[in-house]
């Protein structure tokens, strides 16, 4: 293959997208290649395609130039999987985000979903909502313009008790194979013709027939096992975690080791729900509730959200300009927000004022009136531990008559909320997951780094609570404990103080998570942060042979033919 040279590449790109969808140089590119929490390195361009065909015709470009693609979505991750990781790669990176190639396309009547690479799971729901239906997730980082392909290529989710993570079998998609030749799959069992520019506009146009589509049973469009595994409260494992085989399929858990155009995803019905506010200073009484809930018959509880008292109150300070931001103004104008921050926090960077927006946010939204309900609070007062119940409100009763009688004679206790209340709840505890961010960025003086760990207890655990060591408890500023509670899928966030190596405290909770049989990452992938195990390792390794798309991701290679990295040998430092 003969040599390009950037000039020609970034003309070729020019051409393809225009000009103004070419970015280059540290300022512009800052917000694309800088993690949402973690990560962040150079790259050549980044580029913002406009229509399918497009993308395709800038992967060609890139792959024939022998540069590597990674692509990026909403760039809402916790671990840095859409971003570079550093600069020692062997090639020059070109970064295509697809905020640009928008799109749903119902089938069906709303059963089911095509979603293109831009589909945010917020446009999804409100595509739905007229028909009644919603899509596999609704909470969480739906809330901050999360796409839908970014959850399927990560196994993301999980937090609805009866859906598990986000999967399919059913995907369009761009590889590179053996010997350097990118070529289309179309998987999404839609008959679109049979040359890629074919397939590739007439999906952008919806230019298909209902006899097109194909129902094929064999192949799942969501994960059809879940709800029976996470019963099994007796099981020695997880009930879902990323590198599990059974979930990883093409699209579905690739990381970004294929160029998906387009997922084809189920839908769910719409149902009344009623919230349940739980606390309790036991921990031992959550989880007889949950072996409780989870082994009765019917049906199982639509979620159930966990807060450790701590992340009560650090989300409560330090994520409540997010919370306000949503509750005001809706998730609509969540993405443009973050998209804005960035670019003010680039201006302040370049003038030594680092974390400058983060403290002038903080500093404004203390002056605002409390924005919890006051029960929340007053259970913040009572109790240690957090459960928010939501069951479909034809179960209202019955659940209702089963938390009246588990708790009689114990000290926590249960209120019903009301849409209000029940709103904010579980909108509190997904402010929680930005907190972090900004407690370290407040506290820079004192706060070495944030240790952000998604893991997978065994279903089994009735000792689920962590005690760490005294010394490595020692070394943090603080801990934040939340997470999917009828799973045992946690997320456990430790703001480390100042001069300790946070990877040498990763590397410590690896083993302290091992020898507990959990697994990690549960649900937000290896990204730049976990070493990928081998079996998942090899699935990478199956998708892109030439690692051209995505390398580094789980610490592997991050050369070209998968050659020795200097990242593969990474050490840890010892505590300080």
């Amino acid at each position: 293959m003969a040599a390009v040279d950037s000039a020609t590449l970034l003309a070729r790109l020019r051409q393809t997208v225009g000009a103004a969808h070419v970015f280059t140089g540290t300022r512009a590119t800052r917000r694309f290649r800088k993690g949402y929490r973690f990560g962040g390195g150079p790259v050549l361009a980044v580029v913002r395609p406009g229509t399918l065909l497009e993308l395709w015709r800038v992967l060609q470009a890139v792959v024939e130039a022998g540069r590597i693609v990674i692509l990026q979505a909403a760039n809402t991750g916790l671990t840095g999987g859409s971003t570079p990781d550093g600069d020692d790669y062997d090639r020059d990176i070109v970064l295509v985000s697809t905020l640009r190639l928008v799109g749903v396309q119902l089938l069906d009547g709303g059963r089911q979903a095509v979603c293109l690479p831009g589909a945010t799971l917020d446009a999804l729901e409100k595509a739905l909502a007229p028909l009644g239906r919603e899509p596999h997730s609704v909470i969480g980082s739906s809330c901050i313009g999360a796409s839908v392909l970014g959850g399927i290529c990560n196994n993301s989710g999980g937090a609805l008790v009866r859906r598990g993570p986000a999967y399919t079998e059913l995907a369009l998609y761009a590889q590179v194979g053996d010997g350097g030749r990118l070529r289309l799959v179309n998987h999404l069992g839609i008959a679109l013709g049979d040359e890629p520019e074919q397939i590739l506009s007439r999906l952008q146009a919806g230019d298909y027939r209902e006899e097109d589509v194909v129902h094929d049973p064999a192949r799942a469009a969501s994960d059809p096992r879940y709800a029976e595994q996470v019963r099994q409260v007796d099981a020695p494992t997880p009930a879902r975690y990323n590198a599990d085989p059974s979930r990883l399929h093409e699209a579905s858990g690739c990381a970004g080791r294929l160029a998906v155009f387009a997922v084809r995803v189920d839908t769910f019905p719409q149902e009344p729900a009623t919230v349940f506010y739980i606390g309790s200073n036991d921990p031992h009484d959550l989880t007889g509730l949950r072996r409780e809930l989870l082994t009765a018959p019917g049906r199982l509880p639509i979620s159930g959200e966990y807060i450790h008292r701590d992340a009560f109150d650090i989300g409560a300070k330090y994520g409540k300009d997010v919370f306000l931001l949503i509750d005001r103004f809706g998730t609509d104008r969540v993405p443009a927000a973050f998209a804005l921050k960035s670019r003010v926090d680039g201006w302040c960077e370049r003038i030594g004022l680092r974390g400058a927006t983060d403290r002038a946010l903080q500093a404004l939204s203390a002056l605002w009136p409390d924005h919890l309900p006051r029960r929340l609070r007053e259970y913040r007062n009572r109790y240690e531990h957090h459960l928010l119940l939501k069951v479909s409100a034809d179960d209202a009763g019955a659940t209702r008559a089963l938390l009246e009688r588990f708790f009689a004679g114990k000290a926590g206790g249960f209120f019903e909320c009301d849409a209000d209340e029940g709103r904010k709840a579980f909108l509190h505890r997904f402010a929680v997951a930005s907190a972090a961010v900004r407690y370290r960025e407040t506290h820079r003086a004192s706060v070495e780094d944030i240790v952000a760990l998604d893991i997978a207890l065994r279903r089994d655990d009735r000792d689920w609570v962590e005690t760490l060591p005294a010394d490595l408890d020692a070394v943090m500023a603080a801990k934040l404990y939340y997470g999917h509670f009828f799973c045992h899928v946690f997320h456990q966030d430790y703001i480390v103080k100042k001069g300790v190596d946070p990877l040498a405290i990763e590397h410590r909770m690896w083993a302290l998570l091992d020898a507990r049989g959990a697994e990690y990452p549960a649900e937000h992938n290896v990204g730049h942060l976990y070493r990928a195990k081998p079996g998942l390792a090899a699935f990478y390794r199956s998708l892109d042979p030439g690692n051209r798309f995505n390398p580094g991701i789980g610490q592997t290679s991050k050369r070209a033919d998968w050659g020795e990295s200097v990242q593969g040998s990474r050490q840890a430092d010892p505590i300080r």
